[in-house]
């Protein structure tokens, strides 16, 4: 099933980069490239780097420039994010290219790969919601509180498992098709963004 592939290429994405735990370390895909693998891996490795540039713009006393160069890499980051969620939606539409949907076919409200982005910003919750869950000097009450939460996360992710397998299984018998809508960020384009192009020099 691809969503449990999906779960444990990100998993390991995960553990690979708290290795180093180092934003800017130039990793290694372990994957063939061209693979659905390797899309897998370094889309949960930009999430996972995201994930604590996040971290970093929120402290409370960072300096202002600082804080502006972060928001770029996010930027960034994101639309590296968007570009690996569409390579993945372009896997399966190469793979499903034969497949006529039914009279009845219906869309779904997502295509796979913004399903699977879901997936992956879930298991980074799920590591890290752990993490906290043992964090050492940290009160009992709000450590259950935490495994709670963890409780509620892990159950999301089966949900959303499921829910992933059932929509390409659809896909593949014809009863739903996808569509790929590119996203457009506009705000990323210097001939779109108002503010850039009105500010080439």
């Amino acid at each position: 099933m691809i969503s449990e592939l999906c779960n444990k290429v990100f998993l390991k994405a995960i553990y690979d980069y708290h290795l180093y735990d180092d934003i800017n370390f130039n990793y290694e895909n372990p994957y063939e490239a061209g693979s659905f693998e390797n899309l897998l891996y370094t889309k949960c490795w930009i999430d996972t780097a995201q994930w604590h540039m996040e971290d970093e713009i929120r402290n409370p006393a960072i300096d202002p420039v600082v804080a502006l160069k972060w928001k770029r890499r996010i930027d960034k980051s994101n639309q590296e994010r968007t570009d690996l969620v569409e390579d993945i939606d372009s896997y399966f539409l190469d793979k499903y290219k034969n497949v006529k949907p039914g009279n009845n076919a219906r869309i779904n409200t997502e295509s796979p790969a913004w399903a699977i982005d879901r997936l992956s910003i879930l298991a980074l919750k799920i590591y890290h919601m752990h993490e906290e869950s043992i964090r050492p000097n940290v009160n009992e009450a709000d450590l259950e509180q935490r495994k709670n939460k963890l409780g509620v996360l892990l159950q999301q992710q089966t949900d959303l498992s499921l829910a992933i397998n059932e929509l390409l299984a659809d896909i593949q018998k014809g009863e739903k098709y996808m569509k790929v809508y590119r996203q457009m960020k506009m705000y990323n384009d210097p001939n779109l963004n108002p503010v850039l192009y009105n500010n080439k020099k």
